[in-house]
């Protein structure tokens, strides 16, 4: 059964839906992580998680980013999170991505692979 209401949307101001990640959010810019905003949340919800992952990468799926027991009331999560910190005040705990380190670990394909 489909719930009604809004539907939970997660949107970057970053880039658009399909747009190419900016390089300041890849390993070849500034490797930060990009602003998220969300809206739509069931009301009901106690805490968010957020996996950031790339299914189309070389090695197979790759896990970017882990966010979790993000506080229900937070909306957005600003640019450039702290990244080696398990501890966010006010936002939650980040796990270990596929980099093996804890935070965000932007998009870096191969080289020859990268787009211009």
């Amino acid at each position: 059964m489909l719930r009604e209401g809004p539907q939970f949307t997660l949107v970057s101001p970053s880039f658009k839906d399909g747009d190419v990640i900016p390089r300041r959010h890849t390993c070849d810019g500034d490797d930060v992580s990009p602003r998220l905003e969300w809206e739509g949340q069931p009301p009901n919800a106690r805490s968010f998680a957020l996996i950031m992952y790339d299914p189309d990468a070389p090695m197979g799926t790759f896990i970017h980013w882990v966010i979790y027991n993000i506080p229900a009331s937070v909306r957005s999560i600003p640019e450039g999170v702290q990244k080696e910190a398990e501890s966010l005040p006010g936002l939650g705990s980040q796990g270990v991505n596929d980099f093996g380190y804890l935070g965000y670990g932007g998009p870096c394909p191969p080289k020859g692979s990268r787009s211009p």
